[in-house]
């Protein structure tokens, strides 16, 4: 049961019930609500929202840290489904950082902002800072369930701040809790220098990140995986939608779609 009110889907008495039956009745409510922009609707054909995040093993009762956010892509679908039983964090860009350029405070200045306007879709989700080296702070420790990264590893391994940044999602979650990583895949053997200039990392590489901070590979899926992408772009991964750098034979790239990604599932071991 849902009420429709002005733009969204508003989840009423109705959502307990739909609770009680699992998690996949609210994603599938959740990826058609009204909320959700034109354009983002259109990526759920690259980035299989719904798939991946059970492949992660979201429940509606968990504690949920999502990584850089960005304009809320995952975040508007995360928040209604967490919205009643579990919680939800997102760790943005830092803006206690003085350095932090003025367009990324403005977007996360305004995720905030609309989030806070309709706790009735989204709830009260916690807005924390990932600004490695110096903002680490991303939640509280041992108290996340699930702790999710989309397409994010690359920026860490550009900055060097990588080890730091998985050290913290292992601090964050509790004891046998999971993390969810999704990053555009390499060519097994690529070197690091090609994977930093092209935004294509090894799954080798990002394995033995969490590996190092303490994890243990829970499973691999192949859910993000696109064989068309051939990863030799001038561009690098952002010759391809959506970025579509350099605005480069759009029929050319518009085929290919988004990036081929690995998607992996870590987990924290219970002792």
């Amino acid at each position: 049961m849902h009420w429709r009110l002005g733009l969204g889907v508003i989840f009423l008495a109705g959502a307990a019930a739909v609770a009680a039956q699992g998690v996949e009745p609210l994603l599938d409510q959740a990826l058609a609500g009204e909320h959700r922009a034109e354009a983002n609707r259109k990526r759920d054909v690259y980035r299989h929202p719904r798939e991946t995040l059970l492949f992660f093993g979201l429940k509606p009762d968990m504690s949920v840290l999502e990584i850089w956010p960005g304009s809320g892509w995952y975040s508007e679908i995360l928040a209604p489904v967490l919205r009643d039983k579990g919680k939800l964090y997102l760790a943005g860009n830092a803006i206690e950082n003085p350095r932090l350029p003025a367009w990324q405070r403005e977007a996360r200045e305004k995720m905030e902002a609309a989030y806070a306007k309709r706790p009735a879709l989204y709830g009260k989700p916690v807005f924390t800072s990932l600004g490695p080296p110096e903002y680490l702070a991303i939640a509280p420790a041992g108290s996340m369930d699930l702790v999710l990264t989309f397409r994010n590893v690359h920026n860490w391994s550009l900055q060097k701040t990588d080890a730091l940044v998985f050290n913290a999602f292992f601090d964050a979650l509790k004891p046998g809790g999971t993390l969810g990583v999704v990053e555009h895949r390499a060519n097994p053997g690529t070197s690091f220098e090609q994977q930093i200039k092209s935004g294509y990392m090894t799954e080798a590489y990002v394995i033995e990140l969490a590996e190092k901070a303490g994890f243990k590979l829970a499973g691999k899926s192949e859910v993000n995986a696109n064989a068309k992408d051939t990863k030799d772009h001038p561009n690098g991964v952002w010759t391809l939608p959506p970025m579509s750098r350099g605005r480069l034979d759009p029929e050319k790239y518009l085929a290919i779609g988004e990036s081929d990604r690995m998607t992996l599932k870590f987990e924290k071991p219970a002792k």
